[in-house]
């Protein structure tokens, strides 16, 4: 159970140091770690503010996976087996949550129009040309 206690304390500093970059507000648009939806991927102050939502289920995630591997080493037979699935299936629960949540603030925020049909091209100023004069 040592090796499933540090992969699980590996883990939780991983998902930890997501957290708290995502509390912060430093959490970068990127593809592998936050909330990664449509809509929170948008531009960089809706990802920005799903992530701010999710940090705090994010943080108890990583302290449920940091149990989760004390409780491999201090419990032995079937009780670590036990307690360690658990706390993974909690952390996965609660993440789950935080980001589902944050998923809905990013999509409740208003989309900012850019003017015109809301593309910067130049399709618009080209529309009549093409008209029959």
């Amino acid at each position: 159970m040592i090796v499933v206690s540090i992969l699980m304390f590996v883990l939780a500093l991983v998902v930890g140091s997501v957290a708290a970059s995502a509390l912060a507000g430093k959490l970068p648009r990127n593809r592998w770690a936050g909330v990664r939806t449509a809509e929170s991927m948008r531009d960089d102050d809706t990802f920005v503010l799903a992530n701010k939502i999710a940090a705090p289920t994010t943080a108890a995630a990583a302290l449920l996976l940091f149990v989760g591997g004390a409780a491999a080493l201090m419990l032995t037979g079937a009780f670590a087996v036990v307690a360690v699935v658990v706390c993974i299936i909690a952390a996965f629960v609660t993440a789950g949550v935080g980001g589902s949540v944050g998923a809905r603030a990013a999509a409740a925020k208003p989309v900012e129009e850019v003017g015109g049909c809301g593309h910067a091209c130049i399709s618009c100023s080209l529309k009549d040309a093409c008209a029959p004069s």
